[in-house]
């Protein structure tokens, strides 16, 4: 098994292209690298004593995504019953290990996380996650949620509203020069007290050195009218973000972020609902027992002309 940063790890690999996966390390994608050239961010020097808190990759938002919060309270939430629970931000998935199954013919991976003692006091129900990730070629890389309420039948239906939440390499001096498109969308932020913030009117494009994008939800309007592109003048880079693919269930919101103003990263967040779904109702999903579904995106990353 290779190593990396001294930890086990998997490769995928294809024609110049490398993806490095850590499914011990909640599924987590590590990075993406093609001919040398970092696309998606790892730290030189990462803390693997908490993996879940790296900023870099694609850690996975399951089974909620952002924050939540019973009576100002985050990392909680009341089901119909009026039972409140513990459930961290961001959900557990990415604290926990994955079972993996490796195609190597089809340059691709599939990690998978199933209910356990370990989920059941914060989140009651049965499931299965699954987190795939094909190289359909050197520059092109599929990704596929697959959830599944493993309950029996009569069983409640399982809420969800998972998510992405990818680490893309950008040098912090090349923010000014990078332009993200985006479909038609309503643009939102989460309030101090969890509460989502009203709609305005996204714009169809905006720089990356703008304050105004950062922690926002793009809440697509529709079904996208346009793919989610990220221009990159300094690195001579676009990256593309299809979000309309064969037999997905929609998605619901891309989030922009970034830690600092020198982080050499911007996060672009394909998400199936917003923070505090689970309360709110925005972008909240409900599987009934024996019910699966895939949301699935293709990101292709090409050379500007």
């Amino acid at each position: 098994m290779p190593q990396f940063q001294q930890q086990d790890i998997i490769e995928i690999a294809r024609d110049g292209s490398l993806l490095r996966v850590a499914p011990q390390a909640g599924g987590r994608l590590l990075s993406w690298d093609i001919d040398g050239q970092s696309v998606i961010f790892w730290p030189e020097h990462a803390d693997w004593s908490q993996p879940a808190r790296v900023r870099g990759g694609n850690p996975l938002l399951f089974p909620f995504l952002g924050r939540h919060f019973v009576d100002g309270q985050i990392g909680r939430w009341k089901d119909a019953q009026g039972i409140v629970r513990d459930l961290p931000m961001h959900g557990f998935a990415r604290d926990l290990p994955f079972e993996v199954t490796v195609d190597e013919a089809a340059r691709s991976i599939s990690m998978t996380l199933t209910d356990s003692d370990a989920t059941h006091a914060g989140y009651p129900f049965s499931f299965r996650f699954e987190a795939k990730y094909t190289l359909v070629d050197p520059h092109t890389l599929d990704v596929d949620f697959i959830t599944t309420n493993t309950g029996t039948a009569g069983s409640a239906p399982l809420p969800y509203y998972a998510g992405h939440h990818f680490y893309f390499t950008l040098p912090h001096a090349q923010r000014g020069e990078t332009v993200l498109e985006l479909p038609r969308t309503v643009r939102r932020h989460q309030l101090p007290d969890g509460a989502i913030s009203a709609g305005e009117a996204g714009k169809p494009d905006y720089r990356l050195d703008d304050p105004g994008i950062l922690d926002r939800f793009h809440c697509l309007d529709g079904a996208p009218d346009h793919v989610v592109r990220m221009v990159a003048l300094g690195l001579n880079r676009s990256i593309t973000i299809d979000l309309q693919r064969p037999n997905s269930v929609p998605w619901y919101a891309v989030t922009t972020w970034t830690e600092k103003p020198e982080s050499d990263f911007f996060c672009v967040e394909p998400w199936l609902g917003l923070p505090d779904a689970i309360h709110n109702g925005l972008g909240l999903r409900w599987l009934e027992a024996g019910d699966t579904e895939t949301a699935s995106l293709r990101i292709t990353v090409g050379t500007l002309p």
